[in-house]
């Protein structure tokens, strides 16, 4: 099977524009494609996830990626799924998030001799004269159609700011200074992102002419997997300083049953054929496809010995209580009050609860217990000497930390 048939059989393409060029460029390996990423964050999530497979896929298949760092796009800000405007960056923040960024798609992406490039539209978006840009880019957009996409139809009841408005202009923008600088042919976004897509490859074509050979396509669900970014307790990132290697796994861990097929299909690299023969299972076996996918996504981040290490964690803590590979939390001396830590603390300082108030909710429902004793009183506290050795907290019923004074 050919690649782009791969793609396709994996649920990947939602939407292209030219079909059998695009089949062409990508079988071939004659595409060089980018893929744009804001750094709104100083890292990844897990919403960014099915990019960066998609990223090494294509490259694995003779293909040159192009990662575009949003340095520029980034201090505007993206109206699309947003209800509100987003906060402001400085330039400082926004050049923090960039490298870290780098760092963490070198796991993905070989970016050695040339095979792949990481560019920063900052490079030329900060640069451009207003008065230029309004009539070399500004006269190839028409205003009524801008307003006819869903990324700004959304924000009209609520207000869109001129400032965003621009986003669309930018990010295509991007794609005809990609196009000139690096021969860029083609886009890949989320389905959300059609119409800023589209006019990418409007104004190549209108500013070099209809021979200008620039394509985009879209990935299915992407703007859902944006959404797999953001968990009750915030956000699942590939960093593991900010979610462990334990944590990421029992995040694929815990999919539903309806997804778990679909997110190996998608963001694994497990040969086609082992992941069809999964389609008939059910009951106590997609349990075993969620460790199958949880993984094979650890190991794709975090390395292979940190994916053992989370599985076996996982596996001695749910089949023989064993604690030792269970994910550690230290209390700080700030934690304690007149000697004593309460539940509400605990939780926060485990990072199991995001704010009090979280914590709060999860023991009034009775989801909390400490050394398998559920604890129903919000006021419960400990001292160091009961803590001792550490006891084990858990959240719900797949949530642990061992947690140490």
């Amino acid at each position: 099977m050919k690649i782009y048939d791969e793609l396709v059989a994996r649920g990947l393409i939602a939407q292209v524009t030219d079909e059998k060029e695009i089949r062409e460029l990508i079988d071939n390996g004659k595409a060089v494609f980018y893929i744009g990423f804001d750094p709104t964050a100083d890292s990844l999530h897990v919403g960014h996830f099915m990019a960066l497979c998609l990223m090494k896929r294509l490259q694995m298949a003779g293909n040159k990626p192009i990662a575009l760092i949003g340095g520029g796009t980034g201090m505007i800000g993206d109206p699309t799924g947003r209800t509100d405007m987003r906060q402001m960056l400085t330039k400082e923040t926004i050049e923090h998030n960039c490298e870290c960024f780098k760092q963490q798609m070198s796991r993905f992406i070989d970016f050695s001799d040339g095979k792949a490039l990481m560019v920063n539209n900052a490079d030329w978006l900060l640069d451009l004269n207003y008065i230029e840009l309004l009539r070399e880019v500004g006269a190839c957009f028409s205003v009524n159609n801008m307003l006819r996409a869903e990324c700004y139809k959304q924000r009209m009841e609520k207000g869109l700011s001129f400032l965003e408005f621009n986003y669309m202009i930018m990010q295509s923008y991007d794609f005809y200074a990609l196009y000139q600088k690096y021969g860029c042919n083609m886009q890949f976004g989320g389905d959300d992102q059609w119409s800023n897509m589209l006019g990418g490859t409007e104004l190549i074509r209108r500013k070099l002419g209809k021979d200008a050979y620039a394509m985009t396509i879209t990935l299915l669900l992407n703007s859902e997997g944006k959404k797999m970014g953001k968990t009750a307790s915030g956000a699942v990132w590939l960093d593991p300083a900010k979610t462990s290697p334990y944590d990421f796994y029992q995040y694929w861990r815990n999919v539903s049953d309806d997804d778990v097929l679909k997110c190996i299909r998608m963001l694994t690299f497990l040969p086609l054929e082992e992941i069809d023969a999964m389609d008939s299972w059910e009951g106590a076996q997609l349990n075993t496809a969620k460790e199958i996918l949880a993984y094979e996504l650890t190991k794709l981040v975090h390395g292979e010995e940190e994916a053992k290490k989370a599985q076996s964690a996982a596996k001695a803590i749910f089949v023989s209580g064993d604690d030792a590979d269970m994910p550690k939390a230290q209390l700080q001396d700030s934690d304690y009050r007149d000697g004593a830590v309460d539940i509400l603390q605990m939780l926060v300082a485990a990072g199991l609860c995001p704010t009090r108030s979280d914590a709060r909710r999860n023991v009034e429902q009775g989801g909390v217990s400490i050394n398998g004793e559920k604890v129903s009183d919000i006021h419960f506290s400990m001292t160091k000497d009961e803590i001792g050795d550490g006891v084990v907290l858990k959240k719900g019923k797949k949530s642990f930390k061992k947690v140490t004074a």
